[in-house]
């Protein structure tokens, strides 16, 4: 599978959402860090945001939110970033995962694989695409989100982004997993699967695929609607990439790489 996106341009995409607009413009993302280096001292404190205007708070979760998102879509959004990652590998959705075990047991294997494979492929190739959406949602985000982000829960960073951005990374996500579910042949893969080798095996794999959830697709006549379970499965996986990336920056001190990231979060 070839990844289109340069993941290099990631990182440049969610930092420069990080900055005010005035600012964003000029790129100076160095600068602003320098600013807010300068604008209180560093606290000897360890509680969070302890001491600091909010103006350095926001600051501070923006380069986390960037940092973690970017850590996550290179992550997940290469080969094998779905396929062999266990916490994110897309399974055979409902029924289908039944039918999966039967048809390996009658030495299917190989079409089970195949199939789940392309499902899998799609979601990484999906998942670079949505740099932007992130983006726009941490440019959104008001003071009092900050605080509430930097006093909430170990995952309240990844919640705000479920909010804000939910839905609009659903709609941008859907439209590219319809096309790379078609590039990577999923239906044709799912029909292979499901006709086995004829005959017995082939009427009981199609038997349990339609009950796999759903409505008919409007190409190939699959009864799975494929685009929107691999949709919800690759939000899943950035949403809990991202969340492992906020945990690791609240609790582990190697994680906080820059002197803002220290000054709000401790180290």
């Amino acid at each position: 599978m070839r990844i289109t996106v340069r993941y290099g341009l990631l990182g440049l995409v969610l930092v420069a959402a990080t900055l005010p607009v005035s600012a964003a413009g000029s790129g100076q993302f160095k600068d602003l860090l320098n600013k807010a280096k300068q604008s209180s001292p560093m606290s000897s404190s360890s509680k969070l945001g302890s001491g600091l205007p909010d103006s350095d708070i926001a600051s501070g979760l923006k380069e986390a939110l960037a940092k973690g998102t970017t850590n996550a879509i290179n992550s997940l959004g290469r080969s094998d970033g779905f396929w062999k990652n266990a916490k994110v590998r897309i399974p055979l959705p409902g029924k289908l995962e039944q039918a999966g075990n039967l048809a390996r047991k009658m030495g299917q294997g190989a079409r089970v694989d195949a199939f789940e494979l392309s499902l899998n492929r799609a979601a990484e190739e999906a998942v670079p695409k949505v740099a932007d959406i992130f983006g726009d949602a941490i440019r959104k985000m008001t003071l009092s989100d900050a605080r509430g982000i930097l006093t909430g829960g170990d995952h309240a960073a990844t919640d705000f982004f479920r909010r804000v951005a939910g839905d609009a990374l659903t709609a941008r996500i859907h439209p590219i997993v319809a096309k790379a579910t078609a590039s990577v042949g999923c239906t044709e893969k799912y029909k292979e699967f499901t006709a086995g080798s004829g005959g017995g095996l082939g009427s009981t794999l199609g038997s349990l695929g339609s009950l796999g959830g759903g409505h008919k697709s409007g190409s190939g006549g699959s009864p799975l609607d494929l685009d929107n379970y691999v949709t919800g499965k690759t939000l899943d996986g950035l949403f809990t990439m991202i969340g492992e990336e906020e945990q690791s920056i609240r609790h582990n001190p190697a994680a906080r790489s820059t002197d803002l990231l220290k000054k709000v979060f401790g180290g």
